[in-house]
């Protein structure tokens, strides 16, 4: 891998540099947005409690109630909302869904207006929740905004994905993440090193192991993305030995699903939460949502943990559909060594999806939830700003992959043209 992207430097990848240039000046436009704030919003977000993950995929924008504070989570918003529809509940998005590339374009073309939407009701009520004592002109001027803030953002990921290197969309979210990284190094080193209670030594054995500890679940998050389940394929028209003896196989991913459960979980989490701010502190439903559903108490861990489990069978299920897998390996003559083509190949398929499904989504569950444990029941001494594990890294880690392997895809697909 590392050898083919050598290739980057060659003469005549020139164009792909400016594709890697542009995409980097792309990200540090997203950089310096998130510090730019909305105009008489200062210091308006204190706690930010299951707004968290929404900051950190933001880069610190939504603490700084920056003009990119909603960053590209109302499209996801849309893409949720659309992805349900398309389970034969409205008959339009359906055919949509299977019309191929036009009604994928299509759908997220749905998907930009939904999300410009939701983002103009989701920045109204994030004016009238965090700034308080302004009129409702003040309000609108800071949900327009908010607004404009998002549309752009899904622009330049647009144009990112158009003009540079990779999804310029998962791009952005990724390097929201990464801005944060170094404060929170920094942190656990002032905490346990410069500012330490007990010996120096302890505390700078302590540093090693959160640094190793971060290692380690970066190293199982590359693997668990790399990892998948084959099932071998044979096609009665033709022969092994015709192919050199390559087996044909289904590669299922361990989590086809991703990191979206999570944000999903997170998304469905945080409307209780938005809902209990309009409302205000001395509501019944405020304190209930602060006691028992909010991911920090034990009931509110556990519904977080079950909702990762829900989504990723569900969003799997969309991505992979067993009945028309089977149908259309039998129109190719193709069927699985000992399971017998038809109900049977569907029923084999969904067997495998749900074992793997669950083995992934417990690994992106037990991901998530350590920096939940660790903050909230384990008292580790690390400032708040500082997590072990957790979304993000699931998130950066899958489109860190995603990107390299477009890369390389680009590197060996220009070398070969030029070698011919």
């Amino acid at each position: 891998m590392f050898k083919n992207l050598k290739l980057i430097f060659s003469p005549k990848n020139k164009d792909i540099r400016k594709r890697i240039g542009f995409t980097l000046f792309g990200l540090l436009i997203f950089a310096v947005g998130t510090t730019i704030p909305v105009p008489g919003t200062e210091g308006a977000i204190s706690n930010l409690g299951l707004w968290e993950l929404i900051n950190a995929i933001g880069g610190g924008a939504l603490k700084n109630f920056s003009i990119f504070a909603l960053g590209v989570m109302p499209y996801i918003s849309a893409s949720i909302i659309t992805g349900i529809l398309q389970m034969d509940i409205i008959p339009y998005f359906t055919e949509l869904k299977d019309s191929g590339e036009q009604g994928r374009q299509k759908i997220n073309q749905i998907n930009r207006y939904i999300g410009i939407v939701l983002a103009f009701l989701q920045g109204f009520a994030m004016a009238f929740t965090f700034v308080k004592g302004a009129g409702t002109v003040e309000y609108l001027k800071i949900a327009l905004i908010l607004t404009g803030g998002t549309a752009f953002l899904l622009w330049l990921g647009d144009q990112i994905t158009q003009k540079g290197m990779g999804n310029g969309i998962s791009l952005i979210i990724m390097a929201g993440i990464i801005s944060t990284v170094p404060k929170m190094f920094i942190d656990t080193f002032k905490t346990l090193i410069l500012n330490h209670t007990g010996s120096l030594a302890m505390g700078i054995v302590g540093f090693i192991i959160f640094v190793l500890v971060y290692l380690l679940i970066v190293v199982g998050v590359i693997f668990e993305e790399s990892s998948e389940r084959r099932i071998p394929i044979q096609y009665s028209n033709r022969t092994t030995s015709a192919y050199g003896q390559k087996q044909s196989y289904i590669p299922f991913k361990l989590n086809s699903a991703g990191v979206m459960p999570v944000i999903f979980a997170s998304v469905i989490l945080s409307i209780p939460t938005f809902i209990g701010g309009i409302l205000g502190n001395d509501s019944g439903f405020t304190k209930f949502v602060t006691n028992y559903i909010n991911y920090t108490t034990p009931t509110g861990f556990v519904l977080y943990i079950i909702l990762i489990f829900v989504f990723g069978y569900f969003y799997t299920n969309m991505q992979i559909n067993p009945k028309e897998l089977a149908k259309n390996l039998n129109k190719s003559g193709g069927y699985i060594p000992g399971i017998r083509p038809g109900v049977e190949t569907e029923k084999y398929i969904k067997k495998i999806l749900y074992r793997i499904t669950f083995l992934g989504s417990s690994f992106i569950a037990a991901i998530a939830g350590l920096p939940i444990v660790f903050s909230s029941f384990i008292s580790t001494g690390l400032p708040a700003s500082v997590s072990i594990g957790g979304t993000g890294v699931l998130i950066v880690v899958g489109v860190a992959i995603e990107t390299c392997k477009q890369l390389e895809s680009s590197l060996i697909n220009r070398n070969y043209k030029g070698a011919r």
